[in-house]
This record gives C-alpha cells, sequence and structure tokens, in this order.
C-alpha cells in the first residue's frame, strides 16, 4: 500500500523543493532556506544552510529507518517532494566529492573517472530512481557545481552589479526554473546565444569561460564519465586577431587550395566544437558584414561549410560573442546587421565597470585587488596585500575613474609592486595634456597617424587589428607604432 505523506511532511519537502530550484546568486535562495529551517533571516547563511543539510538528513534517516526511503513507497502524487528530498541530500553528501573531481578535471583535457560514480548510482537505485534518472541527474550535479565553481570563483565581487551578474549567468545556464530546465531542456539550450557586453576590461571571456565550462555534459554509466571533459568544451577566439581575410578560415575552416598558401586542410573553430560545448567569438563587433551572414547561417540553420568547399557541416554547442562597441549605434550606421544581433541576443548580459562597482560598495577595490595578488603572488602574501590596498586607498588615489576596469587595476597593483606607490589621477592627467601631440597644430599627418595606431596597439596589442581599423597594410602599421 502507498504510503500518504503528512500535511506537515509535505510541507516540509515542498520548502526543499523550493532551495534546490532558487538561484544561489540571489537572497531568494537564503530565504527559502530559512523557511525549511525555520531560522530568521539575519542568520548567517552558512548556519542556515548547515542546519538546512542537518534537517534534511534527519527526515532521510528517519525514511530508511522506517524502510520508507524508496519512490516507490509513496503516491505518485508525492514522489516531486520525495524525489526533492532525496536529490537535496545526494547533491549535498557528495559535493565535496565533486569538487575535488572538478579540480582534478580542471588540470587536463582528458575525461576522468567520476571515482565516487558507483556509489552515487547504487544509492540512487536504492532510493528507487531509475537508471535513466540517475544518469540525469548525476549530469545535473556536476553542472550546477561546475557553475557555482566557475561563477564564483571567476567573478570576484560584492558590489551588488556583481551580485546580480552572477545570478544572471546562472540563469542563462538553468533558466530562471531549474525544475523546469531539468525535466524539459536539461540538453536543450545549445540554441541560446548570449551577448556579453561591457567596457574592455571589465570581464566579459571570464564571464564567457564561466558559462563554456559550465553546460550540459551526460554522464555514461559504462565508463563513469562525463563526456567530453568540460576543459575542452569552451573553445574561444578574439576575432581582433586575424586579418579580415582569415576570419572566415578561423571560423568555419578550408579545404585544400581553398586559397593561395591553403596547402591543407584546416577544421576552423566551429568543426572543432563539441556537440555540448560552447564557443566564444570574442570582440564581435569588429568583423565585416559578409562575416556576419555566414555567423546568421550558424545561429538560424546550425550550419557551415568550410572556405573553398561545398560541405555542410552541424554546429551542435552554444554560440556566445561579447563586444565592447555599441551594437546598436552601428546597426544605424550600417555596419551590423539588424538581423544577426536580434539573433545572437537571445540573452544579452551587461558587465559592469569597475567604478559603478566602487561607487556601489566601495570595499569592492580592496576585495579586488586581495583576490589579484593573491592571483600575483600567492595566498600568502599578506604585507605586500597590506601595502598594495593602502597605496589604493590614498587621498590623491580616490575617485579614479579606473577606464581600463579591472585588467588596469591589475596592472597598477604590479606597478606598486615594483615601485611602492602609484599616482593614478596624476597619470590620468598627463595622458588628457592638451599639450600632446595630437593637439598639436603644427603635427604632420605621419606624427598623427603614429600617435594613432600607437594609441590602438596599447588596446588592442596586436598589429592585425590596427590595420584592419585603419585600412594601412601590417608593416605599415608596424612602422608608425614603433616610430610613436
Amino acid at each position: 500500500m502507498k504510503k500518504i505523506l503528512s500535511e506537515e511532511t509535505r510541507v516540509f519537502f515542498r520548502r526543499v523543493g523550493e532551495s534546490i530550484s532558487a538561484n544561489p546568486f540571489t537572497p531568494a535562495r537564503h530565504r527559502a532556506d530559512c523557511r525549511l529551517t525555520g531560522l530568521a533571516e539575519d542568520t548567517d547563511p552558512d548556519i542556515v544552510l548547515k542546519t538546512a543539510i542537518h534537517k534534511v538528513n534527519n527526515r532521510v534517516e528517519a525514511l530508511i529507518t522506517a524502510q520508507q526511503a524508496d519512490l516507490s513507497s509513496c503516491t505518485p502524487m508525492d514522489r516531486p517532494a520525495l524525489t526533492n528530498l532525496f536529490l537535496f541530500f545526494l547533491f549535498h553528501k557528495y559535493l565535496p566529492l565533486f569538487d575535488l573531481h572538478i579540480r582534478k578535471q580542471n588540470q587536463t583535457t582528458q575525461s576522468l573517472p567520476l571515482e565516487f560514480g558507483r556509489n552515487l548510482e547504487k544509492e540512487m537505485a536504492a532510493f528507487g530512481f531509475t537508471n535513466k534518472e540517475a544518469g540525469q541527474y548525476i549530469s545535473l550535479f556536476f553542472q550546477m557545481r561546475r557553475a557555482f565553481f566557475f561563477i564564483h570563483t571567476g567573478l570576484v565581487g560584492d558590489s551588488p552589479c556583481m551580485e546580480k551578474l552572477r545570478a544572471r549567468l546562472w540563469n542563462t545556464l538553468f533558466t530562471h526554473d531549474i525544475g523546469e530546465y531539468a525535466q524539459n531542456l536539461i540538453d536543450k539550450l545549445e540554441d541560446f546565444s548570449t551577448l556579453l557586453v561591457g567596457e574592455t576590461g571589465t570581464g566579459k571571456g571570464l564571464a564567457a569561460a564561466a558559462i563554456g565550462r559550465s553546460g550540459f555534459i551526460p554522464y555514461d554509466d559504462k565508463t563513469h564519465r562525463f563526456t567530453p571533459s568540460f576543459t575542452r568544451a569552451f573553445l574561444a577566439i578574439n576575432l581582433c586577431q586575424y586579418p579580415e581575410q582569415l576570419i572566415e578560415s578561423e571560423l568555419f575552416g578550408h579545404a585544400r587550395g581553398a586559397f593561395t598558401g591553403a596547402v591543407a586542410e584546416h577544421q576552423g573553430i566551429f568543426a572543432r566544437s563539441s556537440s555540448k560545448g560552447a564557443v566564444f567569438l570574442d570582440e564581435i563587433g569588429e568583423i565585416s558584414i559578409q562575416t556576419q551572414i555566414k555567423l546568421l547561417r550558424i545561429l538560424q540553420e546550425r550550419t557551415f561549410s568550410p572556405v573553398g568547399s561545398h560541405t555542410g557541416l552541424r554546429f551542435k554547442g552554444r554560440l556566445i560573442g561579447a563586444t565592447n562597441r555599441d551594437l546598436g549605434r552601428m546597426i544605424e550606421q550600417g555596419k551590423f546587421r539588424e538581423d544577426f544581433y536580434f539573433r545572437m541576443c537571445t540573452d544579452t548580459i551587461s558587465l559592469p565597470s569597475l567604478k559603478k562597482r566602487i561607487n556601489q560598495y566601495p570595499r569592492e577595490l580592496g576585495l579586488l585587488a586581495n583576490h589579484l595578488i593573491g592571483k600575483i603572488a600567492g595566498k600568502g602574501a599578506k604585507r605586500l596585500r597590506d601595502r598594495v590596498v593602502t597605496v589604493l586607498q590614498r587621498p590623491e588615489n580616490r575617485d579614479y575613474e579606473w577606464p581600463g576596469n579591472v585588467r588596469e587595476l591589475e596592472q597598477v597593483i604590479r606597478r606598486i609592486i615594483l615601485h611602492g606607490s602609484c599616482r593614478l589621477h596624476a597619470q590620468a592627467k598627463r595622458s588628457n595634456e592638451t599639450n600632446h601631440p595630437l593637439f598639436d597644430q603644427q603635427s604632420t599627418v605621419a606624427e598623427l597617424t603614429s600617435q594613432y595606431c600607437g594609441f590602438l596597439y596599447k588596446k588592442y596589442g596586436n598589429y592585425q587589428a590596427i590595420a584592419r581599423i585603419t585600412g594601412l597594410d601590417r608593416r605599415t602599421v608596424k612602422k608608425y607604432v614603433e616610430r610613436e
């Protein structure tokens, strides 16, 4: 006879489900855990979560003792609620082992075996999950933990705009309803493209990597591995690094003899992408209309052909684009196709400037500095951290606009490490002085060109990008940059 759950038990199980479905980067998750535990919302979130895990563990152990820890023991109406209880229990029980697996897998491109996979499968079977359900939920556990790992560790900051950014990235992976995602969309989000917009240096590449490395990857219960490895699932290309005539080859590949110098067949980035992977196109605002048309075909038909070939190939991954350009204005100027823009921006995510982050949360600068120093010098460099933060917070450095954002901050930190000090406002003043050669009425065209090429080189860091922007050939650009 099927067991009918009491109303109190149903309420508890429903609250477990609310905790599972809440975005972990939003206050809604903490509120859900508080309702589950009965603790006040001003309680420390870590204490609330530990209490929630303890309460769920007690419920599951009670069911095991009563020999009722089986999905077949309840009515069909109560099965979803009991499923949530078991999933919450298993996810948090194996969470440390998933974290260890992620760290190990992050060091290699080979798909490593999930060492605890067999044990997890057996526990799920004991709770009444089918083999198919177990494989799907193990894949979901792994995806959720990867997403939390890469979003949490890759995008540092406590300002409200950074909290909002992390929540947006989670939604772009799992939608706003993870329950619906698990039931109907778990392997169907490849067609949901993402456009990342923001100033240079705000971390668009980090956001793209967090999305690209956190996609759904199936679990193979025969080999006890996730295939492919998430370290191979994310491929990135900076479109500014290639001259226009080579961009299509890098994107779509080319056949042998397709053009002068094509002595062998070449696989483009879309051909190298795995079926559950993601391709990141950085500086997407710099590509030609012709390339935009071909990318539009990939988004609409999921097909492409290598340069010089009529063979149609399929792209089964997710497309992520990023730009610091005003694409709306480019559309008005005829430099960016409106249809490509609308097909690209299934989800448009804006990354906040460093100045905005500091204005919202003044401690953000010190927090970021500590994180960056940890990357540069290791976690134990406390005296170095204190010295750098002290310099950054001096009165003469306050209210600095940080035009280069986090990327500039990292270089400023390196400068402080080298010299012990840095006057940010003095640097800004020197760069804006009206006696700069650019404003000298007696400057020659060659001098102005040299200044402009030098400026572009500092921004993009390579001659090909400057050649495309200025219309000069690469050797001429190099001559002007070296002259400057």
